[in-house]
């Protein structure tokens, strides 16, 4: 099979340029594309070296429709409770807000359309975040390698909250944690920077709230 085409060669463009793309179109993903990502995802750091990590890739049209509607169920929630509100927000950050909620919105109600939605799964999760945490590191790497490729992604746990049935319909065992679901398809919008705050804002040195002289 020919080798996926890479559109973007600049290491640091495709970090400044890589967002989440909510909005996919249906239009299919090739196998060898979705290989390349996850060749990239295994090159990850592991600690240990264990490569406690599993992909389990979802294209069943029945099987995304049900998992569309367990997240948009939770989605709806989470909204209703007041999620991402961001009244209090300053202007430039309620603005970015905003759409993000909207584009998150969108994925709930379409993530079904996504060519494939992948479940990155840690085996050594059992729940503690720092036991499980390499998967998150191949996650970014799965993603990058998706926008080197022109591929659209987006990192969400919403479904966490529907684990178990997710476990049933895809007899994923109890034991192992779906750490994030990752839709990935070709983005109906343009990639570009998104509202970023800037390094010195969040930056401190040798001691909290400290800033380089």
């Amino acid at each position: 099979m020919p080798e996926p085409t890479v559109i973007e060669n600049d290491f640091f463009e495709v970090i400044g340029t890589q967002r989440a793309m909510r909005r996919l179109k249906p239009d299919p993903v090739p196998d060898e594309y979705i290989r390349k990502i996850l060749w990239a995802a295994t090159r990850a750091p592991s600690g240990g070296n264990r490569q406690g990590w599993r992909w389990l890739v979802v294209t069943d049209p029945e099987k995304k429709r049900k998992i569309r509607d367990w997240y948009h169920e939770l989605w709806s929630k989470a909204l209703e409770g007041g999620y991402g509100a961001g009244a209090n927000l300053p202007p430039d950050e309620k603005a970015s807000n905003e759409r993000v909620m909207k584009s998150a919105t969108y994925l709930s109600e379409h993530m079904h359309e996504a060519p494939a939605l992948i479940f990155a799964c840690s085996l050594t999760g059992n729940g503690d975040i720092t036991s499980g945490s390499s998967i998150y590191p191949a996650v970014q790497n799965l993603m990058l390698a998706a926008r080197a490729l022109g591929l659209g992604t987006a990192l969400t746990t919403v479904h966490r909250g529907r684990q178990k049935e997710i476990r049933e319909l895809l007899g994923i065992p109890e034991s192992v944690e779906t750490a994030a679901l990752i839709p990935v398809g070709w983005p109906k919008g343009k990639f570009g920077s998104g509202f970023r705050k800037p390094v010195e804002d969040v930056t401190y040195w040798e001691q909290w709230g400290a800033k380089k002289a």
